[in-house]
């Protein structure tokens, strides 16, 4: 699944995870005042964040631009000359674009968020008679969500056919490098079906489990330091009290329930998936068969096979019926969490409907960035049935034994075919 398309898979992650530790302690530790050299110096601590699109072409993103830039092309450089790699400019160069593309889009997100206050702050002083506006004043806050609004199309749009494309390159890689072993695998049960379709699942899955997961880290790195600033405003929590840095502290506890709590209830579904491709193979597999050969597909044969069907996805449907139980129970307090959390401020009138609608986006941020195995276990549920499935054929070409429950079906089959 890796080595096909990454060179050297586990020592390129190890080293890209080190890496990029030590590209953003430079940035964090001088590298971000190394910009005024070249005349794109850091914005002051106090000074007020550029509001619209202004702001993605100011001297300090500019010069991160650069950084990104000159700190992945190294990378790239070495891996040239260490580990040559037929897929490098997708899987490294590529990689290092979505990455940078999702960390854009997220200062998209942040820009916006940076925009709610100074805009919910003039509508709130309109209404009371605190000031005396125009429309024309009104309209040119819109024009400026507007234009953020363009860019977030613009590179939304761009980061799909990218990441799209990558990920089709990354099946291809994939499905090379299984064709060239075909000998080899071709006796795994089901070998066809997870060249081809579980290859193509796999990608599927990636583009949007892989993006989703990039863009929650990308989150919480940009949101996390805003969410701390906007904890100023918050005296107490309810419950709990007075607390340093009240809203992270509740949006990573309630993070880790709602992760905790969804996979002990999702514990078996991993397991029924990968059994439900399995007799999904071995009918398809009979039916298969039948179009060839006339004993083949014989009514007994297909409903004795189908049968496995039905009870595997009966299991499955009781199974769910309480996953999502508490799942969809979990989203919709989360729809109101971060409102409870904020009740004792908005009594005490310490913060204003602008504050309020910044600490409610970036609180929603941050949540579903923590929240990213909530929101995305049934997806991984599938993606581990596809793994175990896949795993079968990384073993036989290391060498090593048969994941357990294919070990299983090989022996179910050679008793069966004894006892025939």
């Amino acid at each position: 699944m890796f080595v096909s398309f990454f060179p050297r898979p586990k020592v390129f992650f190890a080293s890209a995870l080190v890496w990029a530790a030590l590209a953003m302690l430079l940035w964090y530790f001088g590298g971000e005042g190394m910009g005024g050299m070249f005349g794109m110096p850091p914005a002051a601590a106090d000074a007020p964040p550029v509001i619209g699109v202004s702001a993605f072409w100011s001297a300090p993103f500019l010069w991160f631009y650069v950084y990104f830039a000159v700190t992945v092309f190294l990378f790239y450089g070495f891996w040239s000359w260490f580990s040559p790699h037929p897929w490098q400019r997708w899987s490294i160069l590529g990689t290092a674009l979505i990455l940078f593309i999702t960390y854009f889009q997220v200062q998209v997100s942040v820009a916006i968020n940076n925009w709610y206050g100074p805009f919910w702050d003039l509508i709130q002083n309109i209404i009371s008679g605190q000031v005396k506006a125009e429309a024309s004043d009104v309209y040119w806050e819109v024009a400026t969500f507007m234009g953020i609004a363009g860019v977030a199309v613009v590179v939304s749009a761009l980061t799909v056919f990218l990441v799209s494309h990558y990920v089709f390159r990354w099946r291809t890689a994939m499905n090379n490098f299984y064709v060239a072993n075909w000998p080899k695998l071709r006796h795994i049960e089901g070998a066809a079906q997870r060249v081809q379709e579980d290859s193509m699942r796999f990608s599927t899955i990636m583009e949007s489990l892989g993006g989703n997961l990039i863009d929650s880290v990308m989150t919480l790195i940009a949101f996390t330091p805003l969410l701390i600033r906007l904890s100023t405003h918050i005296t107490e929590l309810p419950i709990v009290g007075a607390v340093p840095h009240p809203l992270v502290l509740a949006a990573i506890a309630w993070a880790i329930f709602g992760t905790v709590l969804l996979a002990a209830v999702g514990v078996k579904l991993p397991g029924l998936q990968f059994r439900n491709q399995r007799v999904e193979a071995a009918y398809r597999k009979e039916l298969v068969y039948g179009e060839d050969h006339i004993e083949r597909a014989q009514p007994i044969a297909l409903a004795e096979l189908f049968d496995n069907v039905r009870r595997n996805y009966f299991r499955m449907y009781f199974h769910y019926v309480y996953f999502n139980v508490f799942r969809y129970l979990y989203l919709q307090v989360n729809n109101v969490f971060s409102l409870i959390l904020i009740v004792p401020s908005l009594v005490a009138r310490t913060i204003t409907l602008g504050l309020l609608n910044q600490i409610s986006n970036a609180f929603s941020q941050v949540t579903s960035s923590f929240q990213y195995l909530v929101n995305s276990w049934p997806t991984i549920i599938e993606l581990l049935s596809i793994y175990k499935r896949l795993r079968a054929f990384e073993a036989t070409l290391e060498g090593e034994p048969l994941p357990g429950i294919d070990q299983r079906y090989v022996e179910g089959r050679v008793a069966a075919t004894d006892h025939f």
